[in-house]
């Protein structure tokens, strides 16, 4: 019979190296998810400058993503690992499944490389509509590009009021919260590139009627 339950002495988590290095990856999980929640919050309060939040929103996403690829066998969804440890971050979770900081996705701002910005943002446009007429149809190959396209589009100054970057950031969100290995039907593939022409097609009919926001 084993002897009396000290109070002083420690509970393990683990019995092993490899569950501590489990425990460690998800503590460290939930280090991001806490952070990413405060700078969501901080931002809405205007305690942080769009130029201070972009960066800092983009290295916690990534490292989020980072992250969850070394956990994925113990996080089957990022809901159910919010439920498991009672995480209070709704800004946080609806970050993470946008994928992209709120400057991208709300607002932005005309700036002095408009010409540039245009150059690269028509060329995402064509390598992504290739990329689906070219049959890619897994997340890990059509999210990077998806989200190159958008965190471009949104630089421009009306593109807050334009029917396809909804449409998109929809799509991103979509995306987002598939694993990478998960594919998007051939339907899905349809309407998405039905999309994203409309939005391109928007985007050329918006150079010549709203030049003069950009400069």
């Amino acid at each position: 019979m084993s002897g009396p339950l000290s109070l002083d002495e420690e509970v393990r988590l683990y019995a092993t190296n490899a569950e501590r290095e489990k425990y460690s990856l998800l503590a460290t999980l939930f280090g991001i998810i806490v952070a990413l929640d405060y700078l969501e919050r901080a931002y809405i309060r205007d305690a942080l400058t769009a130029a201070e939040y972009s960066p800092a929103c983009t290295r916690l996403l990534s490292q989020y993503m980072t992250m969850l690829k070394l956990v994925k066998d113990s996080v089957p969804s990022i809901e159910q690992f919010m439920t498991r440890y009672r995480m209070d971050t709704p800004a946080a979770l609806h970050r993470i499944k946008v994928g992209v900081p709120a400057t991208v996705e709300h607002s932005s701002e005309a700036g002095p490389e408009t010409g540039k910005w245009i150059a690269e943002t028509t060329q995402n446009f064509i390598t992504f509509m290739d990329a689906l007429k070219l049959r890619l149809r897994a997340k890990d190959q059509l999210h990077p590009i998806l989200q190159e396209l958008v965190t471009g589009y949104a630089r421009f100054k009306g593109s807050k009021d334009w029917e396809g970057r909804s449409r998109m950031v929809s799509w991103l969100i979509t995306l987002n919260g598939m694993k990478a290995s998960e594919e998007i039907t051939e339907e899905q593939s349809r309407q998405l590139l039905f999309d994203v022409d409309h939005a391109y097609a928007e985007f050329f009919r918006s150079l010549s009627g709203a030049k003069g926001d950009w400069t």
